[in-house]
């Protein structure tokens, strides 16, 4: 054994041996039930950060971990690999965007291979290949089947500079959240998938989901955002169709003031032709921020239409205005207004002076100051009419009957989520399969012709997308009539990629069929880990395509993830690390000085996984003389020559007492490990067993046999979090067997026992001595030792003992 821990030869000779015995290469065959773990699969931007490092370690340990524990694991690994950060980049090097990506997946992967992480190389998926998205062409052409997948005309969020459709999420401060332009609104045609469809399932599932951050769960209830509201139809003067609105809060009806409409809406669009003044403000609109977040925030600003709505119980007129906060894309593009009772209605009606009316009271018949803000809550009805006296929920039930009856209005059960838009105008995607004939209209491409494979030796300017230029791609024959007709341009949206690689993993090399029945054997995810910043979108649009796979018969369950564990951002002085703000640090420098095992046991000591975890230099280099430190121990410890077997009769005191760390050591990490998920406060834990050893000057057969279990123990604890050192040290303290083949130690239950436990002594509440007794021992005899104890009575000093309350195990209370 070398003397000096030196990283580089010990982390080489461990990946090769690995890579040798192809260790980590998963069957469906194996024994053991199933674990498949999965991190979140990266972008290929070129080298990787220190938030993929802590990602990846993470669901490296727990993968480690797993398979000590006998379970068959699989643990794959891949590249989400379209997306704008590529075309960004091949316009500035000048270059192809597929060879941009294709150059950092092969920087990606040493870097992997470098860290020790247990992939199974063999399943390794590419995104932008087209054996991947061929798959996903034929589910979305399967869906159009089904009458799941739509086009139509949508106003959008335009970045200009991007030349592309953003999301409401995309828009921050109402400029593109990459290039920083202003965005437009335009209506152009839309491909989407009809998730809405599945909206109660993914509503209802969310109960079930029992292993998962109960926040990701709110955040997803409240994005479906399911309520219960009335329909009302508010008549409008010279117009034949009604205002049509949604409410869950019909009670305040009768405090209606103004309706509000959206921008886009036919009406504003009617009265703008005829009002110069009014056109220009809806043309400004288009630019607004539409975010839901800033929509709150925002200055609410409108102009009147000239038109008015008749009230649909009073009769009287209501004044249609126009206002920013309303947008088209949200139910009908129309609101009914009730400043008394709503926040964002009091401020626009306090600003244009519109009437502020009270028609709902506390129930305790407290005064409301409305001069001071809305009164949102529900109560009692007053200046209500018929309603007056009614609670909130009496009068929903009596206008849903009287609405209903008249024909005006009804129940309805309404979602915040929309259907997903899948179309980007950009050219590094998969290709929508469409054609579009004169004759026969939107047609799917056949099967057979599929995939519809994205040109990669393609030079992109920024000046939109390429393939709209590219006649050799977009003019093909019609599969139903054979004439001319034209290929859809527009690609997916590259969340469409990550909502279905996880099942793809499991069916890697199934050439004939999106999925074989492999997807059933691996399928769910049985830890899946990743940012809390994919807690909404990505996480729900993998949930909806589980249940259409699942629905089409290509896997049984339908969610696709058991557990999910949400890591924390990497910080650096406070703040997250990024690249404007000059504060990364580069993982393969330090890889490089310290080495791959030194980086994974910081990124798992500094902080529990949830929380952020703050960089740090000093405890990086903490971290490597701990590695040393242990190192240090065994070459000591096998220097010192063989060592016997271990006779557990003849231990002494201080030999069972190392005994008994050791296993303490071996139960708490097991439970840090395997349930908890606080790998630091598991390294703690072996640290301290380590110290324990290290202060051990027993070298005598049995006390060299117990620090030999101690150091055993420690190198199978610490094996997930950094295998390379303990492959060595494994064979080091004499096993022929690799340590990653090895199980995780079992807990002797009797070595833990104690022989003697350490008692406080409390008189009148107040410690006063501490005694040692048998762990065996009953109450009257410790209650007995307690009362001889000098200090105890000293402090009795001749008082009546009037109570003796003994815990055994814990403690004594003497009261006098």
């Amino acid at each position: 054994m070398e003397e000096k821990y030196l990283p580089k030869p010990i982390e080489a000779q461990a990946q090769a041996w690995w890579e040798e015995h192809a260790s980590f290469a998963a069957r469906e065959d194996a024994p053991g039930e199933k674990f498949y773990c999965l991190s979140m699969f990266p972008y290929p931007s070129g080298r990787l950060h220190m938030g993929h490092v802590r990602n990846y370690t993470i669901g490296d340990v727990i993968s480690r971990y797993q398979r000590m524990q006998g379970r068959n694991v699989m643990q794959p690994i891949g590249f989400d690999a379209f997306g704008m950060p590529a075309e960004n980049a091949a316009i500035q090097n000048k270059v192809p965007p597929a060879k941009w990506t294709y150059q950092n997946v092969i920087y990606m992967q040493e870097q992997f291979r470098e860290l020790g992480f247990a992939f199974d190389w063999k399943r390794e998926l590419v995104t932008c290949k087209p054996e991947y998205y061929r798959w996903e062409q034929w589910l979305f052409v399967q869906l159009y089947k089904k009458e799941l997948v739509y086009r139509k005309n949508a106003m959008v969020n335009w970045d200009p500079v991007d030349q592309t459709v953003l999301a409401n999420e995309q828009v921050i401060d109402g400029r593109g959240w990459r290039s920083g332009a202003l965005v437009e609104r335009r209506e152009i045609p839309q491909w989407f998938m009809r998730i809405t469809a599945y909206a109660d399932e993914l509503l209802a599932e969310l109960e079930h989901l029992d292993h998962w951050p109960e926040a990701v769960r709110t955040m997803q209830r409240n994005w479906i955002g399911r309520s219960e509201g009335l329909d009302i139809n508010f008549p409008v003067e010279d117009e034949p169709e009604p205002l049509t609105v949604f409410t869950t809060r019909p009670d305040t009806l009768m405090g209606v003031s103004y309706m509000a409409v959206a921008a886009e809406h036919p009406l504003a669009i009617k009265a703008a032709a005829a009002n110069p003044e009014l056109a220009e403000f809806l043309e400004e609109c288009p630019s607004s921020v539409t975010a839901e977040a800033d929509l709150e925030t925002m200055e609410k600003v409108g102009m009147a239409l000239g038109i008015d709505a008749i009230h649909p119980v009073t009769g009287d007129k209501i004044p249609v205005w126009t206002a920013n906060f309303v947008l088209m894309t949200y139910g009908t593009g129309a609101v009914m207004a009730v400043p008394g009772h709503d926040h964002r209605d009091w401020e626009f009606a306090t600003k244009y002076g519109l009437p502020i009316v009270q028609v709902i009271e506390p129930d305790d018949g407290s005064e409301v100051d409305l001069s001071a803000g809305a009164n949102i809550a529900c109560g009692t009805l007053v200046n209500s009419a018929d309603y007056t006296g009614m609670s909130s929920q009496q009068a929903f039930d009596a206008l849903a009957e009287y609405l209903a009856e008249n024909n005006i209005g009804g129940r309805r059960t309404n979602y915040r989520l929309r259907d997903w838009g899948v179309s980007r105008q950009r050219y590094w995607g998969a290709p929508i399969p469409i054609i579009y004939c004169p004759e026969c209209g939107d047609l799917p491409v056949p099967e057979d012709q599929l995939p519809v494979v994205l040109p990669e030796d393609v030079a992109v300017t920024g000046d939109g997308s390429p393939l709209q230029n590219m006649a050799e791609f977009y003019r093909v024959d019609c599969p139903q009539c054979g004439g001319e007709a034209k290929r859809e341009t527009d690609t997916f949206d590259t969340f469409f990629e990550s909502s279905w690689y996880f099942a793809r993993y499991a069916s890697y090399d199934c050439a004939d069929a999106m999925l074989d029945q492999r997807a059933d054997y691996w399928m769910p995810v049985d830890q899946y880990i990743g940012g809390i910043e994919h807690a909404i979108l990505h996480l729900l649009y993998a949930r909806f395509f589980q249940k259409a796979m699942r629905d089409l018969g290509l896997m049984k369950c339908g969610e696709p993830f058991t557990r999910l564990l949400t890591q924390g951002m990497v910080l650096k002085d406070g703040a997250k690390m990024s690249k404007s703000k000059r504060n990364t640090v580069d993982p393969q420098g330090m890889i490089d000085r310290y080495g791959a095992d030194t980086v994974r046991l910081f990124m798992m000591f500094a902080s529990p996984p949830e929380q952020s975890l703050d960089w740090s230099d000093a405890g990086v280099q903490g971290a490597f003389r701990f590695l040393k430190r242990f190192w240090k121990l065994v070459y000591r410890h096998v220097d010192e020559g063989p060592v016997d077997d271990l006779d557990i009769a003849s231990l002494n005191a201080e030999q069972k007492e190392l005994r008994r760390q050791t296993h303490e050591t071996i139960s708490k990490v097991g439970d840090d490990v395997g349930r908890r998920f606080t790998f630091n406060t598991a390294i703690a834990s072996v640290m301290e067993l380590l110290n324990h050893v290290s202060k051990s000057e027993d070298r005598s057969v049995q006390g060299r046999a117990v620090n030999q279990e101690a150091l055993e123990a420690a190198c199978l604890l610490l094996s997930p979090i950094v295998p390379h050192i303990c492959h060595q040290l494994w064979q080091d303290l004499g096993h022929e067997q690799a340590v990653v083949d090895v199980r995780w130690p079992a807990v002797d239950e009797v070595a833990r026992a104690k022989d003697m436990l350490e008692i406080v002594v409390q008189v009148n509440g107040k410690l006063r001595s501490r005694i040692s007794v048998a762990a065996d021992a009953d109450r009257e005899l410790i209650g007995q030792l307690a009362l001889e104890d000098e200090n105890v009575q000293r402090f009795i000093g001749g008082k009546e003992v009037r109570k003796l309350i003994v815990v055994p195990g814990r403690l004594v209370n003497v009261v006098v």
